[in-house]
């Protein structure tokens, strides 16, 4: 009775459960499942040591940013550290409410922060803060990050600091719509999860290199999210710090994309079939005093096509400030070049 015991004890209790040696886990499920097993425990340490790493090595950079006067709560976001003399990286459209900002440090300490420029047509800000032993994040570079490559989000969603999130780049290049209207380009998307307050946080690789700023979720999917290319911030918090603004041209026109007629693209050679329509002129601006008119079809710019608003949103920038500029547009069946002198936009101005 007691053998008969002891067998059927032995044979319902697994040997990986008794503490059982390598050889007898072997008798049990066979060398090819404990080889995969194994190959299986490594890659999610490899894994788990990876995130764990460039958490750590991030971490201390991510501050939490309230916008709000101390009589009431105002808004909360994520901001990171990106020089050692206390410029920050964040949204735009985290400090928009204008009030007190403040900065939450990762030792817990809260100081005031100073706006030093936003731009809300790539959603980005700089602030600064002044205090003592700051480390600042390592900048990558956007342009070796590949679709499913490692991508770590760090902030305060919800107010809760240093939250850690992993996933996957899931695309490259999406385009996003800024508050001004105006298209963001080369947005990364992943699914390494944001929720509210993780906006203005840093997304990074394995190396713990910032690759973006953590901008936007998709509601209510799960699981799609975007960042700001980090080469897209290093740029613009550059001109930022420089300026305090970012300077683009400004026609003073309004328009709307519109198909072309195809007989009208074929016997002028035009390279797109689509050009911006001016509803209307700015009294005084520069395509009124180049002889822009209402009705136009604006095609080219330079030498590039305009195949709609967001093509001659992207072709006026801050090289065309003051430049005179051939512009080709359609008055009825017939292609006119206008020379125009494009402006500096106006602030609040979308183009």
């Amino acid at each position: 009775m007691v053998a008969n015991g002891n067998r059927a004890q032995n044979e319902s209790v697994p040997s990986s459960c008794l503490g059982g040696s390598e050889s007898s886990l072997e008798a049990n499920v066979g060398p090819g499942l404990l080889a995969l097993s194994n190959n299986d425990a490594a890659l999610l340490d490899a894994y788990s040591e990876a995130v764990t790493g460039a958490a750590e090595r991030v971490s201390p950079s991510v501050v939490k940013i309230d916008v709000g006067d101390r009589a009431r709560s105002g808004t909360t976001g994520s901001g990171f550290v990106f020089t050692p003399d206390g410029f920050l990286l964040t949204n735009s459209h985290v400090v928009q409410p204008r009030g007190l900002l403040r900065a939450t440090l990762p030792d817990g300490h809260r100081v005031e922060a100073t706006l030093v420029g936003d731009d809300p047509a790539t959603d980005l800000a700089v602030l600064r803060v002044s205090a003592p032993d700051l480390a600042p994040a390592v900048m990558g570079d956007s342009r070796s990050v590949k679709v499913g490559h490692l991508a770590i989000a760090i902030g305060n969603p919800f107010g809760f600091h240093c939250t850690v999130t992993a996933g996957v780049v899931s695309a490259l290049g999406r385009s996003l719509r800024s508050v001004t209207g105006r298209l963001m380009d080369d947005i990364i998307q992943t699914d390494a999860a944001l929720n509210p307050g993780n906006s203005g946080g840093p997304l990074v690789n394995s190396r713990g290199e910032v690759i973006g700023v953590n901008t936007a979720t998709i509601l209510p999917a799960q699981g799609i999210c975007f960042a700001i290319s980090v080469n897209t911030a290093k740029f613009v918090a550059g001109r930022l710090i420089r300026d305090g603004r970012i300077r683009r041209a400004y026609l003073g026109v309004g328009g709307q994309t519109v198909p072309l007629p195809r007989k009208v693209v074929r016997f002028h050679d035009l390279k797109s079939d689509r050009g911006v329509l001016v509803l209307s002129v700015e009294a005084g601006g520069a395509s009124e005093r180049a002889g822009l008119r209402e009705g136009d079809v604006i095609v080219a710019l330079g030498n590039e096509p305009v195949g709609g608003v967001d093509d001659l949103q992207r072709l006026l920038t801050e090289a065309r400030v003051g430049a005179e500029t051939s512009l080709r547009a359609l008055r009825g069946a017939d292609l006119v070049v206008i020379e125009v002198v494009p402006q500096e936009t106006p602030s609040k101005s979308p183009r």
